[in-house]
């Protein structure tokens, strides 16, 4: 997994429209059509891997929008879903329609052992999606606060089998002001993982900097959509 650094595209699905959150909140999401149109125009600039959620299904514990999730799964280039993955069996249900990786965050946060359960078949397929908002692990839509440190947990979901750790940082998510690396640094110091993070890159020079602090991938939402930089500059210049 992520054998050199990526950037990964994301797909958020609301209502069945692409849509961007600013700061994790329900209601200032800006709309960016099909979802299915925006999968398409990534996968044309490059992208090796597309991150899809289902945010209905984040806030309501429900997928709703598994149709859009189901006609991206079948893109020609890696494939990791999230947003209302509760159980063991839907999880499972995904990694058998082709899906290559499945984003647990409340459900794992609740049952920690479904980490292993999933993973004793599916092995490497779980990613935990750590979600910190001042500097707490949160869920249910980054709408509920659980008291977890998220380097602490990183290190637990490893220890039961985790292929990845997804560390978004919500307070800075979709204000295209900047990252903060010492957050994702901690949680990279703390496992031997692959860690993807999210939240606030606004420029080529934020993706490099998460490079540099450890990260093994980067999922980009607002910057893309609203034009701050191209998909294929920003590959460009990690690989350069």
């Amino acid at each position: 997994m992520f054998p050199e650094f990526e950037v990964i595209p994301a797909v958020d699905v609301q209502e069945g429209q692409a849509v961007q959150l600013v700061g994790g909140e329900r209601g200032t999401g800006r709309t960016y059509g099909d979802p299915t149109d925006a999968a398409t125009r990534w996968i044309d600039a490059g992208a090796s891997t597309l991150h899809l959620i289902d945010l209905d299904g984040a806030f309501e514990g429900t997928r709703r929008n598994a149709d859009a999730i189901a006609a991206i799964a079948t893109s020609p280039v890696d494939v990791q879903v999230g947003g209302g993955i509760r159980t063991a069996a839907d999880a499972i249900g995904l990694l058998e329609q082709g899906i290559d990786r499945v984003i647990l965050g409340t459900a794992a946060v609740e049952t920690p052992e479904i980490v292993a359960t999933i993973s004793e078949d599916h092995p490497g397929s779980v990613m935990v999606s750590l979600d910190a908002k001042d500097g707490e692990v949160v869920v249910s839509g980054w709408t509920e606060g659980t008291g977890l440190d998220p380097a602490t947990a990183a290190q637990r979901y490893e220890e039961l089998g985790a292929g990845a750790i997804l560390f978004t940082d919500v307070d800075v998510e979709g204000r295209l002001d900047g990252v903060r690396t010492d957050r994702v640094e901690r949680v990279v110091e703390h496992v031997d993982i692959p860690v993807v993070a999210s939240g606030g890159v606004g420029s080529i020079a934020d993706i490099r900097s998460l490079e540099r602090a450890g990260a093994a991938a980067v999922v980009v939402g607002t910057a893309l959509y609203e034009g701050q930089f191209t998909l294929e500059d920003a590959m460009d210049a990690v690989n350069e």
